[in-house]
């Protein structure tokens, strides 16, 4: 095995809760498709997909390393919110929470001196800052738009959720 048990069972537990993202954004997509937003709605459906992606991505990286994948069980996601904006702050505060874990596998493959393991984490530190950055916007969006949701379902419709084109910076 090509990392430390430990370093295994760490990134197992980050399986779990790449997937319990992947299902809250599920039920966040449902929620704003049941309310007549399909822009917010298809938004939270590829954030869902993105977030069964990343957990792929750490399942086949713990096969690669030598290492058997145990997928911990995942509670139910939270349904129904209050309004919009307290939908995309659960999802802006699990982004935040999920950027924490990643620096602590960060920090326990460095105590290993794993660099294997530190190396490919660096590509979800970057993916993380723009997940957060990218909740933080549509966070703003919906706050500005008010009771009025259809501005913010137009405007990600004609700008995304991002402040910056891709590939282009300050």
């Amino acid at each position: 095995m090509l990392t430390q048990q430990k370093v295994i069972d760490a990134i197992n537990e980050q399986i779990g809760y790449e997937f319990s993202a992947s299902m809250q954004y599920y039920a966040i997509a449902a929620h704003f498709a049941a309310e007549a937003l399909p822009q917010l709605s298809r938004h939270f459906f590829r954030q869902a997909e993105e977030e069964k992606d990343h957990a792929l991505r750490f399942l086949k990286y713990v096969l690669d390393a030598g290492g058997s994948v145990a997928i911990p069980a995942i509670a139910a996601p939270q349904a129904n919110f209050a309004n919009a904006e307290a939908a995309i702050q659960l999802s802006y505060d699990q982004e935040v929470h999920v950027t924490q874990q990643i620096n602590g596998l960060v920090e326990l493959a460095r105590s290993e001196n794993d660099y294997i393991t530190s190396n490919f984490l660096q590509w979800f530190l970057t993916e993380q800052l723009e997940e957060v950055s990218s909740m933080d916007n549509l966070l703003k969006i919906v706050r500005r738009a008010g009771e009025n949701l259809w501005q913010a379902d137009e405007y990600l419709a004609r700008v995304g959720a991002t402040t910056m084109p891709e590939g282009k910076s300050a």
